[in-house]
């Protein structure tokens, strides 16, 4: 026990001596937690910039401009009565959307000629170009429906008559778990969970690497030829701190005032898991490539496409089937969907169940794995030692 604690100390002055390390670690999750919340601290996207083009110039186009403006999503950039050249000027001035309202505009709507509103869209960028569709369509659809109902009440119908006779039914949306479409609600902590699995897949990349690069692996095979004895040894220390960095990740929640229940047990299990496995993950990848460069390189490749994989953004079920069971297997996957559940559905440790046994089946299966190889490395480590002894006592 006094050997372990020795060693225990030893890879606690290792660790705190690799600036790298302490910068994944320590550094990345406050860094990026800081910088994701402000990123996304707006909650929703505004101010998007469209470009008028009014070739009829009219009362009527006046009365739709002003209800433009008067929209908090959309900026407008710009009013002309020409359209010019103005898409070659949309990559450069970052137009969302050009509304173009024809000639004799007004003129066609008093005849009941239906005239057509022109709106081209900019889709290099998706989510603005939606949100401004929405947008727009609401502004028109709202304006639409006035003209229709002043146009009735003209034929001589009251106005309640003329509501009753444009308004076959009405919809009421009622949005659930996120009401207020905050975008900083949706995205932070998806990416928090990204980061704290990246972080850890890092650090435990680092662990037996090294010793194998410095030669530290030798003194630790003399204390000890069981693989057990060395999985311990290295994971304490992070087993040790991972639970702050948690606390840490988990305080930007309420700091950014986001409506998510976390501070639960079901939740602490989650995160229990999600870090075992990382965990095991991470070491195994340590033990296979001895080269902390390799190992880190090739650990990227999975940690960075997880946030997409994991479905929290786009659903997996649009996934091809063999990328949907790929991604099963990331922890990360596992943890997202069980967080949702949990944070915004109020589920309980029953609603997750199938996420905590993925995981326990990650953990497991990687464990067993990596405590077998390493054994067969301090074996071979073991074997060459003594064949370099025999060939020095010749």
């Amino acid at each position: 026990m006094n050997d372990f604690l020795k060693l225990l100390r030893i890879e606690f002055a290792r660790i705190f001596s690799n600036d790298v390390l302490l910068a994944i670690f320590i550094g990345a999750p406050i860094f990026y937690g800081i910088l994701f919340g402000y990123v996304y601290q707006q909650a929703k996207v505004v101010d998007l910039p469209i470009v008028i083009v009014d070739q009829d110039n009219s009362p009527t186009t006046d009365k739709i401009i002003d209800a433009f403006v008067d929209n908090e999503v959309l900026l407008v950039n710009d009013v002309r009565y020409t359209p010019g050249n103005i898409l070659s000027e949309m990559p450069t001035e970052q137009y969302v959307a050009v509304v173009t309202f024809p000639t004799d505009f007004e003129a066609d709507i008093l005849q009941k000629r239906h005239p057509e509103i022109r709106v081209d869209l900019n889709m290099a960028n998706i989510l603005n170009a939606n949100t401004a569709s929405k947008n727009i369509q609401s502004v028109l659809m709202t304006l639409n429906a006035g003209i229709e109902i002043e146009g009735l009440k003209k034929q001589g119908l009251h106005t309640s008559q003329a509501l009753a006779t444009y308004e076959s039914f009405k919809i009421n949306f009622n949005k659930l778990y996120n009401s207020t479409g905050n975008y900083l609600t949706f995205m932070l902590p998806g990416l928090l969970a990204t980061i704290m699995q990246q972080i850890i897949f890092l650090a435990m990349a680092l662990v037996f690497a090294r010793d194998f690069e410095d030669g530290y692996f030798g003194k630790l095979v003399k204390v000890s030829r069981f693989s057990l004895y060395h999985i311990a040894l290295k994971s304490t220390p992070f087993l040790l701190m991972l639970p702050i960095m948690w606390v840490i990740v988990s305080l930007f929640i309420p700091f950014f005032k986001i409506d998510a229940d976390i501070y639960n047990f079901p939740m602490l299990i989650l995160a229990t898991l999600l870090t075992l496995a990382s965990m095991c993950i991470g070491m195994l990848f340590s033990i296979a490539i001895p080269s902390q460069l390799k190992a880190t390189e090739l650990l990227m490749v999975i940690s960075t496409p997880a946030f997409v994989l994991s479905g929290f953004t786009w659903p997996t079920l649009s996934f091809p089937d063999a990328i949907t069971n790929m991604a099963q297997y990331i922890p990360l996957t596992q943890f997202l969907s069980g967080f949702r559940r949990i944070a915004f559905y109020g589920g309980d440790t029953s609603s997750i169940k199938t996420e905590i046994n993925i995981l326990l089946l990650i953990t497991l299966v990687t464990f067993i794995v990596l405590v077998v190889l390493l054994q067969l490395k301090i074996y071979w480590f073991g074997k060459k030692q003594n064949r370099l002894l025999s060939v020095s006592q010749n």
